[in-house]
Parts: structure tokens; sequence; C-alpha cells
């Protein structure tokens, strides 16, 4: 599903990442732990196409990203990896419903469609009831599950997860777990996801350690 071979990432004099090779098979959940400064959201963005490595390649879903052109990379990322940041990061001006649909938009489908597939979603995730609510109207654990419906939306391959349960309390916290799990078995889903939560990081099928820019 995901191989990547020999990346490397400086900043500057700073090497960040110095010659990773991880293979991610679909299906699985997998975590990434880490010190912090360990390189660990740079090799998600690199994984997720928003960043380049210096040198090595990045293969998704058989396509090898680092030959596209700019414009092709941004059309597969659409397609085929959704996104959960720590921060939600909804835009506070559009319902939950709307929030969701926006990858769809992008990706060119229509908003009945668009619509349809996002209502499905939040009915997944128990918050039909809340399509028609703002940010500003929504808990913090809600607004995250809406988050992981957004990055669901267009179907992707793979969903990237940066520290997701980090802003939540306990309860909450545990709900998002629970529905990274639900949705591998439910969907097919792969979740690679960097965290400093060491009870989401047991319970992922592996456990990936990151050490000064490399995985030990």
């Amino acid at each position: 599903m995901i191989q990547l071979y020999s990346i490397t990432k400086s900043f500057g004099t700073l090497q960040v990442l110095r010659g990773i090779d991880l293979q991610i098979a679909r299906g699985e959940v997998v975590s990434i732990v880490g010190p912090s400064g360990a390189g660990k959201t740079t090799l998600l963005q690199i994984m997720g196409t928003l960043d380049a490595p210096d040198s090595g390649s990045v293969v998704i879903d058989d396509t090898d990203v680092r030959r596209m052109k700019e414009r092709e990379r941004s059309a597969f990322r659409n397609r085929h990896i959704g996104f959960v940041f720590q921060f939600h990061q909804l835009l506070p001006e559009f319902t939950a419903v709307e929030n969701v649909m926006i990858p769809a938009f992008i990706g060119g489908t229509g908003r009945k469609e668009a619509c349809a597939a996002a209502m499905e979603l939040l009915e997944f995730m128990h918050l039909a009831d809340r399509a028609g609510h703002k940010p500003n109207e929504l808990s913090g654990g809600e607004k995250q599950r809406i988050a992981v419906a957004r990055a669901l939306i267009n179907h992707p391959s793979v969903v990237l997860a940066d520290e997701p349960s980090g802003s939540l309390d306990t309860h909450n916290k545990e709900e998002l777990h629970r529905l990274f799990f639900d949705l591998r078995d439910r969907l097919g889903q792969t979740f690679v996801i960097v965290t400093h939560d060491e009870g989401l990081a047991a319970l992922t099928d592996r456990t990936i350690h990151l050490v000064d820019g490399k995985i030990v």
C-alpha cells in the first residue's frame, strides 16, 4: 500500500530524516511514535505528498508520486489520501456537512452526490443531527469526528493522522480511537497515526519508533 525507500530530509544544516525505509500494508493501522523533534510529522507530510524528500522514493498504491507533476500530485492526494490533524481545522463559516463535503467538491463531485455521501458518513458517526451546526456549536469530540468524516469523503486509500486525539479529553479520545478501528473494519481503510498517546499506540497493529530521524 505504502512503500518508502531511503527517505532523507534536511532543513538547512539540520537533517531530520536519515534514510527511512518503511512498508505499510493495505488495511493496517500503524502508529508512529518518538520524542519531539524525531521527524514524525515530517515523515507523515512526505508520506502524504505535502512535502518532498531530498532523496528516496514514495510509492502509494503502486504509484511513484515523486514522478508526478505538482498538479497531478495534488489530484492524486485529493483522491487517495485523507488527513486528520490535532486541531480539527474546520472552516468556521460552514456547517458540519458543508465542511465534510469540501474535498468532494475539490475532486469534482456534484453537490447532490457530495451531500449524500457526507450525510452517510455523519450518520455512521452518529452526528447526522449535527449536520447543520457550525463548528462553534459543536463539542471538541464532535468537531474531530467531523474532521475524520471530511478525510473519508473521497474514499481515500489511506488516512494520515497527526496527533488526532491530542486536544481531546479522555472520553472523546477513547471514542475517536475506537472509530479508527471501526472504519478500518467497515471500509478497509489504512491508517497511519503520529501520536504521543501510549494507549492508542498499544492498540494499533504495529508501532514504528522514530528517534533522531531513524526507525529503531
